[in-house]
């Protein structure tokens, strides 16, 4: 992503069709904790500071460029709102899906029997399953 044959706009649509989609593979049923987001975070920029390069400052000093610059580049398009969105999609299709399938009877399902609460021999109160008559 250093190389200079290729051009800014081009070294960001390989990113966007090549890699993303490798690092993001099957992110529909991925559960992301605030640390994993992060790390996606943090890993996109990486990538974007490599194509976008360093920038000099007015007094002729180098650095690499700040996220709220990396931003605009990618108009706020970053990679945990692109999962997010992958999983709004798939919510989609699920929810036109026929009954029969496995992924639409998941997503119903509905547990049978109801829990109630109990209190153990140690004065903790504990959750037990009842089931429905």
């Amino acid at each position: 992503m250093k190389s200079r044959a290729l051009n800014r706009n081009l070294k960001l649509k390989i990113y966007k069709s090549l890699i993303r989609p490798v690092v993001t593979y099957r992110c529909e049923a991925w559960t992301l904790t605030t640390k994993d987001e992060q790390h996606l975070r943090i890993f996109e920029r990486k990538i974007l500071r490599k194509i976008f390069g360093p920038v000099q400052d007015k007094d002729g000093s180098w650095r690499i460029r700040m996220n709220h610059e990396l931003n605009k580049f990618i108009g706020n398009a970053h990679i945990v709102r692109f999962i997010k969105s992958r999983r709004i999609a798939w919510l989609g299709h699920v929810m036109r899906m026929d009954e029969k399938r496995i992924p639409k009877r998941v997503l119903e399902w509905k547990q049978a029997g109801e829990l109630e609460e109990d209190q153990g021999k140690d004065g903790l109160k504990i959750l037990k399953k009842t089931s429905r008559r």
